[in-house]
């Protein structure tokens, strides 16, 4: 054996005894973090941005579904890269299966679902601008799929502001940063899934401040709609993706079960996706049923003005100091820890995250409920 060889087979060892390293811990390690109320009531919930074989996944519509089932989805919109004849949506294994497209643009990823009408002269690499009122004119909701990424961000200002939906979280994003930072994050998400890949998958959730950021700066001008995007390709595995982040439906707009009816049960799907009222969870760590964020003067619009307070119900039966409500934007945390003060005209993004299992025995920060964000708007005379 030459000496080159016998590098590269030590290599390969050394690498495998650090990741069995972080297998042991993972191994002790128990979800969810917050446990739930007994009479919560449930809410649909699903993963949003998944691909199939019909473009770069690893499983077909029918695995995905499987996985899904598995995982406890009601459903899943699949959004295959340049698929511009989507299929029906249809109940595969008993999970609603809503068709999107992942549409691939001279200024990025574009993201559409929703659609009440034919995609009209939507093409691969057409201009950004072009795709988005493609969308719109559709009857569709458009989303900047990982829009800040370094390998695949969108780079168009003008299209970036009347889109209405943005990928706040994304997996797939969290994986490549994790591949930047092979010894500090993959190698322990690695290692960690050998026993658990649930926890392996979470291991990878570690929010940079640059989407934030650019969510915020867009929301100024006209409401957004906050994602969670699985962008699951099927590495990792559907099913673990799938058991760590979903986004979750109102029952007041989707109550449970689903309409029997799969046209009827993807309008109500995409309607609800597209309000603003859903919410993402990151469920591995608990289930989101029971939060609120209560004191909004127009839900609808997610509304509200300078000088109102609003309440963040945390739900479940979270232990003491293991939660915490984080706030960005025209907005503080009162005293309580729960209230948020509304100081200044703009938006303002509430989010509740929770201490969680980490690389090793410790525990980390990480998001678990994030809603839409809310715009402040200044308080007119007599109000």
């Amino acid at each position: 054996m030459g000496k080159g060889l016998k590098a590269l087979l030590g290599l390969v060892i050394l690498v495998l005894g650090a990741a069995g390293f972080f297998a042991i811990p993972a191994s002790m390690v128990s979800y969810p973090v917050v446990l739930p109320k007994a009479d919560a009531p449930r809410w649909a919930r699903g993963a949003f941005h998944v691909h199939t074989t019909r473009s770069d996944g690893r499983g077909t519509p029918e695995e995905v579904a499987a996985a899904a089932k598995a995982a406890g989805l009601d459903f899943v919109v699949l959004t295959d890269h340049n698929d511009f004849a989507p299929r029906p949506p249809a109940f595969v294994h008993g999970v609603l299966l809503v068709h999107g497209v992942e549409i691939s643009t001279s200024g990025g990823h574009l993201v559409a679902f929703g659609m009440s009408r034919p995609l009209e002269g939507v093409r691969k690499w057409m201009p950004p601008g072009d795709a988005v009122r493609a969308v719109a004119a559709a009857g569709g909701t458009a989303v900047l799929a990982h829009p800040v990424q370094k390998r695949n961000p969108w780079k168009d200002d003008a299209s970036a502001k009347q889109t209405p939906g943005f990928e706040l979280y994304s997996a797939d994003t969290f994986f490549r940063f994790a591949t930047r930072n092979p010894v500090s994050r993959l190698l322990p998400a690695v290692g960690a899934s050998l026993a658990s890949p649930k926890h392996g998958v979470m291991l990878l959730v570690a929010p940079e401040p640059e989407p934030g950021e650019r969510f915020l700066e867009l929301s100024r001008e006209q409401p957004r709609v906050a994602f969670c995007a699985h962008d699951a390709h099927g590495l990792p595995p559907y099913e673990a993706v799938f058991e760590s982040l979903g986004m979750y439906l109102p029952p007041s707009q989707v109550p449970l079960p689903l309409p029997a009816d799969a046209t009827e049960a993807a309008t109500r799907v995409s309607q609800s996706l597209g309000s603003g009222q859903a919410l993402c969870a990151f469920r591995a760590l608990g289930e989101p049923a029971g939060f609120e964020l209560e004191g909004i003067v127009d839900p609808e619009r997610r509304e509200a003005r300078v000088g109102d307070v609003l309440s963040v119900h945390v739900p479940g039966l979270p232990e003491p100091g293991s939660t915490r409500v984080q706030v960005w934007g025209s907005g503080r945390l009162g005293a309580d820890g729960t209230s948020v003060e509304l100081t200044e005209p703009g938006v303002v993004q509430v989010e509740v995250w929770v201490r969680a299992p980490g690389r090793f025995f410790g525990t980390e920060w990480r998001p678990w409920i994030v809603p839409s964000p809310v715009r402040v708007l200044p308080r007119g005379p007599g109000i």
